[in-house]
């Protein structure tokens, strides 16, 4: 039977590139966003739990089943978390990682029902490598790799299982859609204002997100997969050092990099 696929985020960014593999590869797929799209899609603002019912809801009456959950929405804010507002700070947390929560939430009983699923949950290396500057972003990734790990061991009893890919720096829309917040550069001497350009400039130069997508759509058809993925040579470098290096090493080398 044709595999079925929601992927919220689907209409830009690695989402889309999750989309077009997924169809490529016969799957019938979903998209979730704020966005107009295309085909099978479904408005969806993932901070809403009833519209994440809804949205799960209606998939699995057009098509029948939930093969895969691909959670791709998310967005970054960036400046001092001294100046970070508890208000910005809520969004980040209630978009990143509640949203996630929600779409899980939505698929679950329908994955429970069926016995078996996979939940593949998009994060970032700065989940493991917090950045400077992005402090909020960070602890929202950070919180979804503990989520996803944690979600696993409740539902793989019902064949379902959940993991997180960490993508590093990816040339997409996410770059130009980050909401900056400069406010107390002055204070900080600049550095916010130079952390964020060395960023940019990073992600800017960054792997496609078709490169990306290739390792989150495997994880949503490999028969098993690990806990945390993070993608590209590099990042797979950093997740290991983040681990092994003491936290003060690892902090000096992040404060080099994007400190400012």
């Amino acid at each position: 039977m044709q595999k079925v696929a929601i992927v919220t985020g689907g209409t830009s960014g690695i989402g889309l590139a999750c989309v077009g593999q997924l169809r490529n590869r016969g799957w019938r797929v979903f998209t979730l966003s704020r966005r107009p799209g295309d085909g099978d899609h479904i408005p969806c603002d993932v901070s809403d739990e009833a519209a994440c019912v809804s949205a799960a809801g209606r998939a699995m009456q057009a098509a029948g089943r939930i093969d895969a959950l691909i959670n791709c929405a998310g967005y970054g804010i960036s400046g001092a978390a001294e100046f970070t507002s508890q208000s910005e700070a809520a969004s980040q947390i209630q978009v990143n990682l509640l949203g996630t929560a929600n779409m899980c939430r939505a698929v679950i009983p329908h994955m429970r029902a069926q016995g078996r699923g996979r939940i593949v949950n998009v994060s970032s290396v700065a989940a493991v490598a917090p950045i400077p500057f992005q402090a909020w972003y960070s602890a929202s990734k950070a919180a979804v790799n503990s989520y996803s790990m944690a979600l696993h061991n409740e539902v793989r009893r019902f064949g379902i299982s959940v993991c997180a890919v960490m993508p590093g720096d990816t040339a997409t829309g996410f770059t130009d859609a980050r909401h900056k917040l400069p406010m107390g550069d002055e204070i900080y001497g600049g550095a916010i204002a130079r952390g964020v350009e060395r960023m940019e400039k990073d992600e800017r130069n960054g792997a496609s997100p078709d490169a990306v997508a290739r390792v989150v759509t495997r994880c949503a058809m490999k028969r098993r997969v690990r806990p945390l993925y993070a993608v590209g040579v590099l990042y797979r470098v950093l997740a290991a050092l983040a681990k092994i290096l003491p936290a003060s090493t690892a902090r000096w080398i992040l404060g080099l990099m994007y400190g400012g």
